[in-house]
């Protein structure tokens, strides 16, 4: 359970992260993406990042450009 919390906490700091622009984009894998979703979905702020889509179902998330 510890492990899972961790996991989320990841998520959101990333989400943090990418919004602050302390990075430009993060990668969720096919692995990750059950995990991440709701996460993403009850993310304030979640208008302001999209998410693209790569062959091999890998999703990269970054800033909508204005």
């Amino acid at each position: 359970m510890a492990e899972e919390n961790f996991e989320q906490l990841n998520f959101e700091q990333l989400l943090d992260d990418l919004r602050n622009k302390k990075i430009d984009h993060f990668v969720i894998t096919p692995e990750n993406f059950q995990k991440f979703q709701p996460i993403f979905h009850s993310y304030a702020y979640r208008s302001q990042i999209e998410g693209k889509a790569q062959r091999g179902g890998k999703i990269i998330y970054q800033l909508r450009e204005r």
